[in-house]
């Protein structure tokens, strides 16, 4: 591979050059940058279509280490596909091209583990996981990377997949895992709980978190689905969220809460702004939510990661630069 070449990356490779762990750590030094100012993400471009199908664009720039990139995605019931494409933000240079599903999904589980590590009880050691879907193993991954745990409680509405999630997570963890048959029996007196659902109305209601509960709401990143009732941000001490524009375009709880009902959304923390701050959990915190949606610099952090051990590696396939043509065309026909 020269140092011309671009290189394309994947599913394989990317899970060989980053695990989770690393992940999350990438994510923390991009996310203080963000709060330093030395990150910016791009809003997302949103488009759906027909039985619920859409696509997604995320953008990001760091210009403390002069990288920038485009995530781009499809997801229809019939399948989906994630690309992210990587730049020199000095001149823009092609980089890299990455196949970027697992990548997508680190960065997902990342950030909640990230949130956790700064926003829930330091002896937090139970977690309650609402969903069971492809995003949840490595969920539970994350906060484990983060807190001690010690057991985990799982609810989905489908018993049949929740009690195979819950042999798939016993074998995956040293940890007590267990079935729970309603959402109230799941987050009773548990210090973690993470929704991640496709829900269309939500379902967890305040009084059934327990006080000093730290919820991860990463589920319900489209307008039309919701994940918890509005009476969550009433106990909530610490509102944090990912990224701001991307909540008030398409977070129907905070867009129900902040922009139509009593909420100011001046309120709503950055988990940027926070790690830059170092800050800390409010104490005596009756509950601390985190709300993602998905963002440029999540992706980013990752991706770079990726690329720079693949160069140091030698891995992924080399493909030649883009080189410019100029366009050609047909005169009109004359009779």
């Amino acid at each position: 591979m020269t140092e011309a070449s671009l290189v394309w990356l994947s599913e394989q490779e990317i899970v060989e050059l980053v695990d989770l762990n690393d992940a999350i750590e990438a994510l923390e030094r991009g996310l203080r940058w963000e709060g330093e100012g030395n990150a910016l993400n791009i809003p997302k471009a949103l488009g759906t279509w027909a039985d619920g199908s859409s696509m997604h664009a995320l953008g990001s720039v760091f210009t403390q280490n002069a990288y920038c990139g485009w995530k781009a995605w499809v997801n229809t019931k019939r399948g989906a596909t994630a690309v992210f494409v990587l730049f020199d933000a000095n001149n823009g240079k092609l980089l890299a091209t990455m196949e970027a599903a697992s990548l997508g999904q680190m960065r997902t589980s990342a950030i909640s583990g990230l949130a956790t590590r700064w926003m829930a009880a330091e002896d937090a050691d139970e977690m309650a996981l609402i969903g069971t879907g492809a995003q949840s193993l490595t969920q539970v991954a994350a906060v484990s990377v983060v807190r001690p745990l010690k057991r985990l409680k799982v609810f989905s509405p489908n018993k049949e997949r929740r009690e195979a999630f819950v042999a798939k997570a016993a074998a995956s963890f040293d940890f007590e895992v267990v079935a729970s048959d309603t959402v109230e029996s799941a987050v009773d007196g548990t210090p973690i709980v993470t929704t991640i659902t496709r829900a269309e109305e939500p379902f967890l209601t305040a009084s059934m978190l327990a006080r000093g509960c730290h919820l991860n709401a990463v589920g319900a990143i489209l307008p039309a689905r919701a994940e918890f009732t509005q009476d969550v941000f009433e106990r909530a001490d610490l509102v944090v969220g990912d990224y701001l524009p991307n909540l008030q375009r398409a977070s129907r709880e905070f867009i129900e809460y902040y922009e139509k009902g009593a909420g100011d959304w001046s309120d709503v923390k950055l988990l940027g702004a926070l790690i830059a701050e170092n800050g800390k959990r409010p104490a005596g915190a009756d509950i601390t939510l985190f709300k993602a949606m998905g963002m440029g610099i999540s992706d980013l952090s990752v991706a770079i990661l990726a690329y720079e051990r693949s160069v140091e590696k030698g891995l992924g396939i080399a493909i030649p630069q883009p080189s410019r043509k100029e366009p050609r065309w047909r005169a009109m026909a004359t009779v």
